[in-house]
């Protein structure tokens, strides 16, 4: 990956089209704090900034991956402790505007930028990821970094408030759903900071929260298509028996074509059994015919998938 100057950026892809001349003369006068392209909000506050960056516990040897860097704010502060940073980011101005920052300090050889979208770009090593996250790629990012490899250490990164909620929610709580226990299958969740929308410029509509995400180390060996695939039926209603969304339309049909799938791909004749009465048969077995999934940990959950696959079923 080439090191950024102001001359040369390493290019993700193509950056977004120039904006037309139908577009206000305003919203040109001030080119690097004109946000609304990208729906980026810029963190103002330097204390919030340094509560980011001190939750990370950086080593004078990490290597960094910063999502959405904006203007540079926590950028400068990481660049301080680390010892290299990647950074993110999908507006070229913001690029610029993080180099410009740099550009004639010690810290400048220590920093790369990316122009283009976190979800495509090609991901470097990192032991750290910071983000102050661009909320349309709030549940993308989270998942893209679970399934990276080597794991990383530590990842310290912003949300809007409700979805961070969510990430940290406990069975039996309002929140819990499928997307908790889908991340807390792959690593350990904290609330850290609250931050107040008038921590940033422009102000955005919502409260924020930063919360950090631990990998488990070594990651559980689930298929995750596996674990999310049953997920996806039995939170489609939180609050209903876990036999009731098995009952769903569609729900046993698809059972059924996945278990001769894999019969067959296992070398075994497929048999009659009735796909609906193997179903009832785990359930109870497991003791979870009335359970919910609204009140079902993660080690509930594991337990439930393998009596599934015991008996063939299978959700991918």
């Amino acid at each position: 990956m080439p090191r950024a100057t102001t001359e040369r950026f390493s290019r993700a892809h193509q950056p977004a089209p120039k904006k037309n001349a139908s577009q206000s003369s305003s919203s040109m006068t001030n080119p690097i704090f004109n946000t609304q392209r990208f729906g980026q909000h810029i963190l103002k506050n330097p204390a919030t900034a340094q509560k980011i960056v001190d939750a990370a516990n950086l080593k004078p040897t990490d290597k960094v991956l910063e999502v959405g860097p904006g203007t540079g704010n926590l950028t400068v502060k990481i660049l301080e402790k680390a010892k290299h940073v990647t950074a993110v980011e999908m507006d070229p101005r913001m690029a610029a505007e993080v180099i410009k920052r740099v550009q004639g300090t010690p810290e400048q050889h220590k920093l790369d930028v990316m122009i283009g979208d976190f979800i495509k770009v090609d991901m470097p090593y990192f032991e750290v990821c910071i983000s102050n996250t661009p909320y349309q790629i709030s549940s993308p990012l989270v998942f893209r970094l679970l399934s990276h490899r080597p794991l990383f250490r530590v990842a310290i990164l912003m949300f809007q408030r409700e979805f961070a909620m969510r990430l940290v929610a406990k069975p039996s709580t309002p929140l819990w759903s499928r997307l908790s226990a889908n991340v807390q299958l792959y690593a350990k969740v904290d609330n850290i900071i609250n931050v107040s929308r008038n921590d940033f410029r422009p102000p955005p509509q919502v409260e924020s929260s930063v919360i950090r995400l631990v990998p488990i180390d070594p990651p559980p060996p689930i298929k995750f298509e596996e674990f999310d695939g049953m997920n996806r039926i039995i939170f489609s209603r939180p609050n209903k028996t876990i036999r009731g969304n098995f009952q769903a339309k569609g729900v046993m049909k698809m059972l059924e074509q996945n278990r001769r799938t894999w019969l067959a791909a296992q070398d075994m004749m497929v048999d009659d059994v009735s796909i609906s009465s193997l179903v009832d048969k785990v359930l109870e077995e497991v003791e979870c015919t009335e359970n919910r999934a609204s009140k079902m940990d993660v080690d509930d959950l594991l337990k439930l998938l393998a009596a599934f696959h015991e008996v063939g079923i299978h959700f991918s």
